[in-house]
């Protein structure tokens, strides 16, 4: 039986221009042999597989060719290139860094770099993953890297540049490898089934193009496994079977599933994706890649980024054409957050249901978010009424900037009546595919809403953000509220808040907070803007963490729901003076209380 040897090998380019995707590197070396400009050490950096030791092995070839092509590659039928080719040359020496590393082996090299060629005219030297070379070695390596003779050349290969000296970089002219193009692998793949006279389907390919990741050994290494598996015959479905992946189908149906709202197929074929035996985190991880590409195939400036097969492209190009651009942004943010959460959760399938029961709605809420307000009855005044007020005013701007561009260019200031029942504080989840039904709302009073003329982009609501909205009537941020109340207030009656204020949050045992806000009075700047002194970004951080709380305490207090909070930071002026036990006791007591509570657990005293 004649022995089989990988394509890796027997594939191997033996020339630059057989060399796959390096084209930056391959024209850059024979330039330089061409017009003898030679450097005395290369580095050849770059991932795994893209022809580091290749082009090495190459150069190493081509410059001592006695009879070199025209466009400078070696002519193969010389002594000096047929010797290379049966491994016999003296003039090309590899040494493998991983397992030669240390002061020995460089002293080792240094001394055969004393003996000149016999035949041709230099001697090449490739060190390969250099960066597993020692400290030691290195420096042992320097003064020869950087004097080296007339006829010594060192071509020096790795994956991690960052690991090598920088005295050792400076030494070398650089070369950084790119990761071949998957367009270029799958090509070469073809070429090699061809002669190899193994059949396939181009999609099958591109899947093993896109598996490796740039490398074109880990793509041949995959080539000649399926080809072994599917007995010379690479389709698509061999190829997704034999590597475990996820069939481009699978997304393109479960996509057609999330648009029409249907739950129950989703669920089903998310089930059918565990039970074949992959992982719900590579499953939201190719989701989202899918939802990507079909974002990035609505605009043809952008189709180029699709790196698929031409069929697979097809396919993407008419399912981009059915779904809208809100429904792609948002189920992008949510496959993005539960893949953030999915490690830290105890119930990872539960996890990644969720948000496909959410991407089921998008669709539903966005809807929602653009139906009309009803506008025939009136509401009257109240906190309660108010804070709904602000809640269902906001989902009305976000109405307004769904809205096409034209649209609201044109709009002018509108009118529309709030209603006086209670908003939800979520908007029910839709099990079916059919359109939600308008709630009815009795009662409402007319305030006016300045809405823009020109958007920044279009807001595209998510269901978090309803959720979040309907719970709370501030988003966080200090800002004024159109239509509340806004009482004129002294700065006394500040004081007297601020105060009460402090000790709830002694009471609370919230310390920290307690001794930042009793240090410093607050200063009224404007009728309605608070300066908040502070000496560290520390505490201003904690302050700003308790923003909401403190902000809604003061503007009911104060009823004045325009007050803004701002900061200060400065620097605390003790006396020069001396004080007694009592006194720095006191103090200390003062910054923090709980250490009155340890005294007396203790049973210690105060000398005087």
């Amino acid at each position: 039986m004649e022995n089989f040897i990988v394509s890796a090998r027997k594939y191997r380019p033996a020339t630059f221009e057989t060399v796959v995707g390096q084209q930056h590197i391959t024209g850059t070396l024979k330039n330089a042999i061409k017009n003898n400009q030679l450097a005395q050490a290369f580095l050849f950096c770059g991932p795994r597989g893209v022809g580091k030791t290749t082009c090495a092995r190459i150069l190493a070839k081509t410059i001592n060719c006695t009879n070199p092509t025209a466009d400078m590659e070696a002519c193969g039928t010389c002594d000096n290139c047929q010797s290379f080719q049966n491994g016999h040359s003296f003039n090309v020496h590899e040494l493998d860094a991983a397992s030669n590393n240390s002061v020995d082996d460089i002293r080792s090299l240094i001394e055969q770099v004393r003996i000149p060629p016999q035949a041709g005219k230099y001697k090449i030297y490739i060190i390969d993953e250099v960066h597993m070379l020692s400290q030691s070695a290195f420096n042992a390596f320097l003064k020869t890297l950087e004097e080296p003779p007339s006829y010594a050349i060192f071509i020096l290969a790795t994956t991690e540049k960052h690991k090598i000296l920088p005295t050792i970089l400076s030494r070398c002219q650089i070369f950084d490898f790119n990761r071949i193009q998957v367009e270029d692998i799958a090509n070469h793949l073809s070429t090699i089934a061809n002669r190899e006279n193994i059949a396939f389907e181009s999609d099958g390919l591109h899947i093993i193009a896109q598996k490796a990741d740039g490398g074109l050994r880990d793509a041949l290494s995959m080539f000649d496994q399926i080809a072994s598996y599917a007995n010379k015959n690479i389709t698509y479905k061999a190829v997704i079977d034999n590597l475990n992946i996820l069939d481009y189908d699978y997304f393109f149906k479960l996509t057609s599933f999330l648009t029409a709202a249907e739950v129950s197929q989703t669920l089903l074929l998310f089930d059918e994706i565990l039970n074949n035996g992959f992982d719900g985190n590579n499953f939201i991880n190719g989701l989202a890649s899918h939802f990507r590409n079909l974002l990035v195939g609505k605009d043809n400036a952008t189709i180029k980024l699709l790196e698929v097969s031409e069929n697979i492209k097809q396919k993407y190009l008419e399912q981009c054409r059915q779904t809208e651009l809100s429904f792609l942004l948002t189920a992008l943010n949510l496959a993005n957050t539960c893949d953030l959460n999915y490690k830290n959760s105890k119930n990872q399938r539960l996890q990644v249901e969720l948000a496909l029961i959410k991407m089921c709605h998008i669709r539903s809420v966005v809807n929602l978010a653009q139906q009309p307000l009803n506008t025939n009855n009136t509401a009257t005044d109240g906190d309660q009424d108010k804070k709904k007020t602000n809640v269902v005013a906001e989902k009305a701007v976000q109405a307004e900037s769904i809205k096409p561009k034209a649209e609201s260019e044109n709009a002018a200031p509108a009118t529309v009546n709030i209603p006086k029942t209670e908003v939800p504080a979520s908007i029910p989840l839709n099990t079916s595919s059919e359109a939600p039904r308008p709630v009815s709302m009795p009662t409402a009073t007319s305030i006016s809403i300045n809405i823009p003329k020109k958007t920044a982009g279009t807001l595209i609501p998510s269901l978090n953000d309803f959720e979040r909205n309907a719970d709370s009537d501030d988003d966080g941020k200090p800002k004024a509220i159109t239509g509340e109340a806004r009482e004129v207030f002294s700065y006394d009656r500040l004081l007297e808040v601020w105060s009460n204020y402090v000790q709830i949050l002694k009471a609370a045992d919230k310390i920290n907070l307690f001794t930042i806000l009793n240090n410093f009075a607050p200063v009224l700047l404007k009728p309605e803007l608070i300066e908040i002194s502070v000496e560290s970004k520390t505490q201003e951080h904690l302050i700003q963490q308790e923003s909401v709380e403190l902000l809604n305490y003061l503007r009911n207090e104060l009823k004045n729901f325009g007050v803004l909070v701002t900061y200060k930071q400065v620097e605390r002026k003790l006396e020069n003076r001396l004080y007694g036990n009592r006194e720095k006791y006191d103090y200390l007591v003062n910054k923090n209380p709980k250490l009155d509570e340890l005294r007396r657990r203790f049973n210690l005293d105060i000398n005087p």
